[in-house]
């Protein structure tokens, strides 16, 4: 048996459920996690969280809120010697074999100085290790918010990516890109289409994406992640949080509207569901997603500051063909996954 040390980003559920689908496979190990916001209500049941201030993003209106962002950054990053140094005494005390992050900020930096192993596991980093072919809209976006991953959460000496596309490594990285890790209740769901669609965007949602769902198509419209959770306007119903209750929709559902999350993209095309993606245009890491989506013949992207019902209707025009190349893709990497990282706990290389 080996303990880890995990550090993992805590806006959203998305890094949390990665960590936690890992640390229940590899039971054999004691893993400790260093966390907060979302994070720790995901894992805490199960494991031990250690909450540390998280380098998070802040979200309004459908867009980043750069000064309410920058506003909780700077503080923790002004500070950052005492976090690390925070993590350090963690360290001493928990004496772990090997260290892990998802996306944090201060284990990595802290394991740098203990000399111990550190790995990262994320999708962030599709971005910063691989090469791609993108369109010139994307060239500033990429150039200026590919500052974050590449310097702020940057690469450790390991770096183990998840992705449902898989783009060359650029050379000068030791990196690997794998599939996505799925969660237990995804791989146990069974998937039919029962015509109904699944709305979800977790980082806010537009006001104006109601009025273009009752415009656009005439399928019952299942919306999560509102700030109305019950009742029904038209053709659109306000669903409460619900784990059991979104995969059981999202199992039966035709297709799925959302933003640019991997992780319920991942989920999505792993249950057959064509996406209609509206990424959030400040984060260039969902447009990357949207963009491959597109480009893979697994959905559409649209801008959710210009939407127009056409671009519904012509998406769901194509739902046979898009199912027919969801088919035909691979979007489950649990086990490569589960053994490079046992790999690395065990030798401390990739």
């Amino acid at each position: 048996m080996a303990r880890i040390l995990y550090g993992i980003h805590g806006t959203g559920h998305g890094h949390a459920m990665r960590g936690l689908t890992i640390a229940r496979r590899l039971r054999q190990h004691e893993f400790l996690f260093v966390a907060s916001d979302d994070a720790p209500a995901v894992l805490e049941p199960e494991f031990s969280v250690h909450r540390i201030p998280n380098l998070g993003t802040v979200f309004k209106n459908y867009k980043v809120d750069f000064a309410a962002t920058a506003a909780r950054a700077l503080p923790l990053l002004l500070h950052r010697k005492r976090w690390i140094r925070e993590v350090g005494d963690l360290i001493h005390a928990f004496e772990p074999d090997a260290c892990m992050t998802d996306l944090e900020y201060f284990v990595p930096r802290a394991a740098e100085r203990a000399g111990i192993p550190c790995l990262t596991l994320d999708h962030q980093h599709v971005i910063t290790c691989c090469r791609h072919r993108i369109p010139e809209n994307l060239w500033w976006d990429t150039l200026v918010q590919g500052l974050t991953p590449k310097y702020l959460f940057r690469p450790t000496a390991h770096n183990l990516i998840v992705s449902f596309y898989q783009p060359p490594v650029l050379p000068r990285y030791n990196a690997r890109v794998v599939p996505p890790i799925l969660r237990e209740k995804v791989l146990a769901a069974r998937p039919s289409n029962e015509g109904h669609v699944v709305v979800y965007q977790s980082n806010s949602m537009h006001a104006g994406l109601i009025a273009f769902l009752k415009a656009a198509t005439e399928r019952t419209c299942y919306v999560y992640g509102y700030s109305r959770t019950e009742g029904r306007d038209g053709n659109v119903v306000f669903m409460p949080k619900s784990e059991d209750g979104f995969l059981e929709k999202l199992a039966s559902c035709a297709y799925v509207v959302m933003g640019g999350s991997h992780t319920l993209m991942t989920e999505a095309l792993h249950l057959g569901k064509p996406i209609f993606s509206l990424p959030l245009k400040a984060m260039v890491e969902q447009r990357y997603n949207a963009l491959y989506l597109e480009q893979l013949g697994y959905g559409m992207q649209a801008d959710m500051l210009r939407l127009d019902p056409g671009l519904l209707k012509a998406f769901e025009f194509r739902l046979d063909e898009y199912r027919s190349r969801i088919a035909e893709g691979s979007f489950c990497g649990n086990e490569a996954v589960f053994s490079a990282v046992d790999s690395f706990i065990r030798t401390g290389r990739l």
